[in-house]
């Protein structure tokens, strides 16, 4: 199976929580009591639904068939004040990054972003009271007990938004999977045409004394990205998370350098204008090609406002000093 057909980063689930279990009304009766009291026990809440962090997923690919998601039902209250079952709870597993939101609402419930944090996404209805709750000294033997409340159930939607230290930012075919496969072990799919990366790939790079940070490789964005041309605004979301972005522009580009950053610089702005507080990096790839004549040549038109550095991953120019640059932004 292709590393593409395994990637999922959008789902969308039916959450069927719980129903409360009904409260008891039952009276107080054994061989010594012929009237006793109300004694009728609580019924036990419904089975939430819940979403667990697990760093060791990187994809939803597990929940893709599993359309509906239902809970147990709390269990009815009991005599002698006995509390009624628990609903088991639901739990999925999720990846860190793992946006809820309600499906027809589109409102953001929340994110998971640790290992081992749990949130409840469909929470199971109350219990209701048993009778010994209603008895006054008006009424000293009620007949009645609370119903459980229902469970909900309602569409939602659970979003990836990958983690990583860096995030390669380009048009097709500027060399991020190339990189990306010099740099760290992943074996991202790699050939000379645009659109070959259609899903992010992610590698851990390592770094001096045994340090390491992660990169993603988001498919190259294409120009009107931000409107929702091509696949776009789901490849966009995935730059949201990276705490540095790099930008990688081919030294055989038809525009200027400058050009062509500002358009990919334009995009990021237009989907997500606080992505600029992001610090920023540019890496013209391809550039064993070039003579030091021409390189000096085009370092005259860059961008004034961005460090940059020439590399060539084919022929590992500017790697390790590559490496230095990235690490000094995600640490500064």
């Amino acid at each position: 199976m292709a590393q593409g057909s395994n990637f999922v980063d959008y789902v969308k689930i039916c959450c069927r929580s719980g129903h409360g279990g009904a409260g008891s009304a039952h009276l107080h009766r054994d061989k010594h009591t012929a009237k006793g009291g109300p004694d009728g026990g609580d019924g036990g809440r419904g089975g939430h639904i819940i979403l667990k962090g697990n760093s060791q997923l990187w994809t939803l690919l597990h929940l893709k068939y599993r359309k509906h998601i239902i809970a147990e039902q709390g269990g009815p209250g009991l005599a002698a004040l006995q509390h009624g079952k628990n609903g088991e709870d639901e739990i999925l597993e999720v990846p860190l990054g793992t946006i809820a939101r309600n499906a027809e609402t589109g409102e953001i419930l929340f994110d998971i972003t640790e290992d081992g944090e749990i949130k409840i996404l469909t929470a199971g209805g109350r219990g209701g009271l048993g009778n010994w709750h209603f008895k006054s000294p008006t009424q000293q033997t009620p007949r009645f007990a609370q119903p459980g409340e229902p469970g909900k159930e309602e569409w939602m939607i659970l979003e990836l938004k990958i983690l990583a230290d860096v995030g390669l930012v380009g048009f097709p075919n500027a060399g991020k999977s190339t990189l990306l496969s010099v740099v760290s072990a992943a074996k991202p799919e790699i050939a000379d045409y645009p659109f070959t990366t259609i899903v992010p790939n992610l590698g851990i790079v390592s770094y001096r004394d045994n340090k390491s940070f992660v990169m993603a490789d988001i498919p190259g964005i294409i120009e009107g990205a931000s409107e929702g041309k091509g696949l776009g605004y789901r490849f966009l979301r995935h730059i949201e998370r990276n705490s540095v972005l790099l930008f990688m522009v081919p030294s055989d580009t038809n525009r200027t350098i400058a050009e062509e950053y500002q358009i990919l610089l334009h995009e990021l702005t237009a989907y997500n204008p606080e992505l600029l507080d992001k610090p920023r990096l540019l890496a013209i790839t391809k550039s064993d090609l070039l003579d030091e004549e021409l390189q000096n040549e085009m370092e005259k038109e860059l961008p004034k406002d961005i460090k940059h550095i020439f590399i060539s991953s084919v022929a590992q120019k500017g790697i390790s000093q590559l490496k230095d640059l990235v690490w000094q932004a995600i640490n500064s």
